[in-house]
């Protein structure tokens, strides 16, 4: 099996529409949490979330294209530009032809389904929008990736809900690893700021009314964000070889089922997950020096999660930085993982790592070190980043630093 290095990343979110200046963010320890802006909330009962606002579709792509895109779909090829052009990748005729695509959503396209809905139900029209079904498709951004690079090998969109890039990356790692493709592209994407959306969430009683603070006793809930990470993986030799800076390593990944309620985690799917990482990374717990943790804010996952790190890591649990990105660039669901993957490859990177922003007091029940409100200058050998889904299912990367 082969050694798997990531050569490139591409952010579009909150926090900043490119990689360096959403990792100056979260160094800053900024929120992107304010008021939404892009939907009338009056019949909303929360108002905030972490929105995009310094984006316009007419700067990255042909008005005849635009056309063809929903939001989230664009945000994917946007984060995609980004993470090739800093990958230096050179296409040839048979690396477009292998090149895996493998892209994470949540929610796809559904904002372009609500507003047709509203026409049809509202208004008592009694047709909808003509490329409803291509721009509602999960898969849209997988296939928008594809046709800008005339990629023709395996793609395809894996929808888990907040675990969806992160099944997403770890297929792809899988894939290049095993030689099944000589390079993947991978990561996930997300728009959920529709009123169908916001009030279907408004019913699940989840999202706060103010702010999104892990780990920290006044939690109140998680906050929406919206937004697109992806990534280049490929194998260590290749990239050597053409002269590309690997940023981290990705060695391991897992993934397991609670088999137990569709919206209550419990500690022991998330300790599965994080041990099936390990094992595949061939890494000891104490190698592990950072977790990029779930971390939604919400009571009950806060908790569970803090149990299963303990449950896995036993004593080292004490010695080990955790924090929460979420805090600053929301809860992008099917996206997040994505987000989080280039925050993990990022701190390893760099050498620092982020902090939990909007931290108050310390809850007994999460008895963590969750890097409070200022990001720490500190050099980790291998990391974890988790994602712990509705529905039971849940996931974890580790990645290693690259000397």
């Amino acid at each position: 099996m082969r050694r798997v290095v990531i050569t490139g990343t591409g952010v579009v979110s909150a926090l900043g529409n490119s990689t360096a200046s959403f990792w100056q963010a979260l160094l800053s320890g900024t929120s992107a949490i304010r008021e939404i802006t892009s939907v009338d909330t009056s019949q909303v009962r929360f108002k905030n979330a972490a929105e995009i606002r310094e984006y316009k579709p007419e700067e990255h792509f042909e008005a005849r294209d635009i056309g063809f895109m929903e939001r989230f779909a664009q945000f994917a090829v946007v984060a995609v530009r980004q993470a090739i052009t800093e990958a230096g990748i050179e296409w040839t005729t048979n690396l477009r032809e292998t090149t895996a695509v493998i892209t994470g959503s949540c929610l796809g396209g559904r904002a372009v389904e609500d507003s047709g809905y509203w026409e049809l139900f509202h208004n008592n029209k009694n047709r909808v929008h003509p490329l409803t079904i291509p721009l509602s498709m999960g898969n849209a951004g997988a296939s928008h990736i594809c046709m800008q690079y005339g990629i023709e090998g395996p793609a395809y969109t894996i929808s888990t809900a907040c675990a969806s890039s992160a099944h997403a990356i770890g297929q792809a790692f899988w894939m290049v690893r095993s030689g099944a493709a000589p390079l993947a592209i991978a990561g996930g994407s997300e728009a959920p700021f529709f009123i169908g959306g916001l009030k279907a969430w408004e019913a699940m009683r989840v999202i706060s009314k103010d702010t999104c603070r892990p780990f920290s006793a006044e939690r109140s809930g998680m906050i929406l964000g919206e937004g697109a990470a992806m990534l280049v993986l490929e194998p260590l030799d290749s990239a050597l070889a053409r002269g590309a800076h690997p940023l981290a390593e990705i060695i391991g990944f897992g993934m397991s089922a609670d088999a137990s309620h569709i919206t209550q985690p419990v500690a022991t799917g998330p300790s599965r997950a994080m041990r099936l990482a390990l094992s595949d990374a061939g890494l000891a717990p104490e190698q592990i020096g950072y977790i990029n943790a779930h971390g939604t804010a919400t009571e009950a996952n806060d908790r569970i999660e803090t149990a299963a790190i303990r449950n896995v890591f036993g004593p080292h649990a004490d010695k080990l930085a955790i924090s929460s990105t979420k805090s600053m660039h929301g809860h992008a669901l099917g996206a997040s993982s994505a987000l989080e993957a280039v925050v993990s490859t990022l701190s390893l990177k760099h050498g620092a790592l982020p902090p939990t922003a909007n931290y108050l007091t310390a809850d007994p029940c999460c008895d963590l070190d969750v890097i409070p409100n200022q990001a720490r200058l500190t050099q980790v050998e291998a990391c974890l980043s988790n994602s712990f889904a509705f529905g039971g299912l849940n996931a974890s990367l580790a990645f290693k630093v690259f000397p």
